[in-house]
């Protein structure tokens, strides 16, 4: 009997890792397309039931965990192995594979999820809890996956160290700085029913504190 649980096991493993390969490029367009229709789509499918989310797309911390993947995948191909792996001093031990980088990778990253969504759930006064900070966190993640895509391509670039390669690097960096954080402004204006400014100060408080943490645990694996 265990057997053939672990083989109807394998069946839907197989196919939700298959499932991947239509789904993701689904979730990627859409993103990039209508992020802040994204981002209401993942509102509306926190309220269905567990087994009924995100039917048609990939949930959002999954899309974030293989679109940094993909970017590893990436930067293997063009510049090698990154040169956090393999570091023998400090914290930076506990990196000594592919798994363990694109582990810190998804904390480190998350950590915009986190904190925007937890600013939102301030701003908006109510108590800051797991049910509360659930649903802007998963919507926060959608826009977290493309903004981790092109940071990682841009350092790729500039690792490649070509004069083109370092000035494309930096400006596409700077645009997915520009692009996320003007995304965060609209999202804070929808959510608070707020004005530009306020929501711009919301958004510009929260990318800073996340850009301050980022900042911190690259030091403590550095």
């Amino acid at each position: 009997m265990n057997f053939f649980n672990l083989l109807k096991s394998l069946d839907e493993l197989l196919y939700e890792a298959m499932s991947w390969l239509i789904f993701y490029p689904v979730t990627l367009w859409r993103t990039l397309v209508h992020p802040l229709r994204m981002m209401d789509y993942s509102d509306v499918e926190q309220g269905d039931a567990a087994d009924q989310q995100y039917t048609d797309t990939l949930s959002p911390p999954l899309f974030l965990l293989l679109t940094l993947i993909i970017g590893h995948a990436i930067e293997l191909s063009l510049v090698g192995q990154a040169v956090e792996v393999g570091r023998k001093v400090g914290l930076s031990a506990l990196i000594s594979d592919n798994s363990s980088l694109i582990l810190l990778r998804t904390a480190t990253f998350s950590l915009f999820p986190l904190v925007l969504a937890a600013r939102l759930v301030r701003a908006q006064g109510k108590t800051l809890d797991r049910d509360s900070l659930r649903g802007p966190f998963y919507a926060q993640c959608y826009l977290a996956a493309p903004f981790a895509l092109m940071s990682g391509v841009s350092e790729n670039l500039i690792r490649l160290a070509h004069p083109w390669s370092e000035i494309a690097g930096v400006f596409l960096y700077l645009f997915a700085l520009l692009w996320f954080g003007s995304l965060q402004t609209l999202w804070f204006r929808q959510h608070l029913g707020s004005g530009a400014v306020r929501a711009f100060g919301h958004a510009s408080r929260a990318m800073v504190e996340s850009l301050i943490a980022v900042a911190f645990l690259a030091r403590l694996f550095g």
